[in-house]
């Protein structure tokens, strides 16, 4: 297959590592916007701003410009941007005609002053600005760094369209990497975009040393928040008890390579929020997605007071401590209302 990896970020060149090591003998080209960034990473085969020391692959071509003559014969093109960017790549991509799929999570911000009062999911995203793209998300349980350096991991590939889900299964699917496909997108992109939000609320309690039954407990509570909301999208309940629900919401909430949960740490030890963002170096898309995933819930009348305390916190309007107690002064309910 020809892959081209639009975004030279960790997880986008992590990905294209890991096809360029497929067994099947891909070609993988990294396209990166920066051109010094491209530029270093030719010269030094690796990308030394967002993972560091961990070589490319033989076969694994950077490039840089104007992409469009890359897609020339194109068998697969995986979009690694933010998801602050993905509209505009989409838009950029609408003539495409094989397979297209993003690798970002969260929601779109809602722009200032526009109609909408809330942001939208990647395949929202794409449904306004390219309807006719065959595509999909990449998603699951992952860190960069670990991907790049050939560690197990599974993946899940989702999409409407069963040339999307296969075309992602013979692009990743390897001896260190198993894909799985799933038609239902909203609850595989609901999962990743509500999982960063709830691993800020996770770093806090450790931040503040709270113990492991408090960190069990938002997990579980979260993962409840989550599925609330996946099903008033249209989302299959038994998503959430997969990969992309629990098995990432389990690894960020709890891993020490998650940025979402160092943020959360962060801010327990006193931190402001731009100090904390400031000091991870990398995208946490939790803290840029937070507000818009309450927004969307409220609009739906979905209870999440998780990720209202969050957001109470990362807008500085109430103190780590203050979002415990309210979290654990809410009245008794049923587990399974």
């Amino acid at each position: 297959m020809k892959i081209i990896v639009l975004g030279a970020g960790a997880w986008g060149s992590a990905v294209a590592m890991s096809a360029a090591l497929h067994p099947a003998g891909h070609a993988v080209t990294l396209w990166a916007r920066d051109a010094v960034q491209a530029g270093e990473m030719r010269s030094g085969r690796h990308n030394a701003r967002y993972l560091p020391g961990i070589p490319f692959p033989a076969s694994l071509s950077v490039a840089d410009g104007p992409f469009g003559a890359l897609l020339t014969d194109a068998d697969l093109v995986i979009v690694a941007t933010p998801m602050a960017a993905l509209r505009g790549m989409l838009q950029a991509l609408q003539g495409v005609r094989v397979p297209v799929a993003w690798l970002c999570k969260g929601f779109e911000a809602a722009p200032a002053g526009g109609p909408e009062t809330f942001g939208l999911l990647a395949h929202e995203v794409q449904a306004s600005v390219a309807p006719q793209l065959l595509a999909g998300v990449l998603s699951g349980p992952s860190f960069a760094q670990e991907v790049a350096l050939g560690q197990p991991t599974a993946l899940v590939a989702a999409s409407a369209h069963a040339t999307v889900r296969q075309a992602l299964v013979d692009a990743f699917h390897s001896p260190s990497v198993r894909v799985y496909a799933n038609e239902d997108i909203v609850g595989v992109e609901v999962g990743g975009a509500v999982k960063n939000v709830l691993a800020i609320a996770t770093g806090l309690c450790d931040g503040l040393s709270l113990g492991l039954n408090a960190r069990a407990a938002l997990i579980t509570r979260g993962l409840a928040e989550m599925t609330r909301l996946g099903m008033a999208l249209g989302a299959r309940p038994e998503t959430f008890m997969g990969l992309s629900g629990l098995g990432d919401l389990v690894l960020t909430a709890t891993g020490d390579l998650s940025r979402n949960r160092r943020v959360g740490m962060l801010l327990a030890e006193g931190k402001t929020l731009q100090q904390a963002v400031d000091s991870l170096g990398h995208v946490a898309e939790g803290v840029y997605s937070a507000r818009t995933v309450a927004r969307r819930a409220e609009h739906l009348g979905v209870d999440m007071p998780i990720t209202r305390a969050a957001v109470a916190l990362l807008d500085g309007a109430i103190t780590p401590a203050a979002a415990v107690a309210l979290l654990m002064g809410r009245g008794p309910a049923a587990e399974l209302a």
